[in-house]
């Protein structure tokens, strides 16, 4: 699933080659991810791309008025765990059959929202610019997890529930941009384990954990920007050293990095590092010794 990191650099390669781009057209041949109907997509002819940015896992395509009397309008899209938004020199063939939305430019590139695999999530809105902060996809988000998440004191307040950390840092109401990939590298970096709740963090916790959140997204992204152009890959280099890297050495301390699987997703850790060296119970075997 594409994450702060990757949304990030995908928000900063799209916004160097199109701002300024004048839309000919744009069309949703996945109708089905289309969720505003008002205004159309088709008010976004002749207007020109401003910028394209990031909230949270959501990247947005600010689009310039058309006239002094037209409103600005807003893409916000969310990729969801297979989406990815990429530019290509020519239009979609007619054999695409993974593309769910269609921007084309008067230069001939075409922006496509392309999806992989069956379920079909990613989606798109095309909003007044005024109204975007409002939408409940962004309205209901919390702080951003980077650049910056806050001095060790808010990120403990902020996290002070009786909740898994690894529970409450994907949850995008809490902190937005964390998700199943760099929460494992976070706490990981932190040596916190992925249990451990959040009303139970001391300031030492908090300093750590505010710390490695932005340290690995930090670092995810300078990899980012030294690896990936545009085009961009169907599949990211993502830097993981935890995240699927269950039986491998840990990097710090060579001890075996173990995993607790759940029905669609894996938690990867080292119990050397994060659990006092208790093997956490694989949840496909028995239940979760703590």
């Amino acid at each position: 699933m594409p994450e702060l990191p990757e949304v990030e650099i995908t928000a900063r390669l799209l916004d160097s080659a199109l701002a300024g781009a004048r839309i000919e057209y744009a069309r949703a041949p996945g109708i089905n991810a289309l969720r505003s109907f008002d205004p159309q997509l088709s008010a976004l002819a002749g207007r020109r791309v401003a910028a394209v940015r990031r909230r949270g896992k959501h990247l947005i395509v600010d689009v310039d008025a058309a006239g002094a009397e037209d409103r600005a309008l807003a893409l916000l899209i969310h990729l969801m765990s297979a989406g990815r938004l990429q530019l290509y020199d020519k239009p979609a063939g007619p054999r695409d059959r993974s593309s769910r939305l269609l921007v084309g430019f008067d230069d001939g590139r075409e922006l496509r929202l392309r999806e992989f695999g069956s379920k079909q999530a990613a989606w798109v809105k095309l909003l007044d610019a005024a109204q975007l902060e409002q939408d409940d996809a962004l309205a209901t988000l919390g702080p951003e997890a980077w650049p910056e998440p806050g001095e060790p004191a808010q990120l403990k307040d902020l996290l002070d529930a009786p909740r898994p950390l690894h529970t409450l840092l994907r949850d995008q109401h809490v902190i937005a941009g964390i998700g199943r990939s760099w929460v494992d590298e976070i706490l990981w970096q932190a040596e916190l384990s992925p249990y451990k709740r959040g009303a139970d963090l001391d300031d030492e916790d908090a300093a750590r954990l505010a710390g490695a959140i932005r340290e690995t997204l930090g670092r995810a992204l300078a990899h980012y920007e030294q690896a990936l152009a545009l085009p961009l890959p169907d599949k990211l280099p993502l830097p993981l050293r935890i995240h699927r890297h269950q039986g491998e050495p840990c990097p710090r301390c060579a001890s075996t990095l173990q995993a607790v699987h759940f029905e669609d997703y894996v938690i990867a850790y080292c119990p050397s590092c994060q659990t006092e060296g208790r093997v956490l119970k694989d949840r496909r075997l028995s239940k979760l010794l703590r």
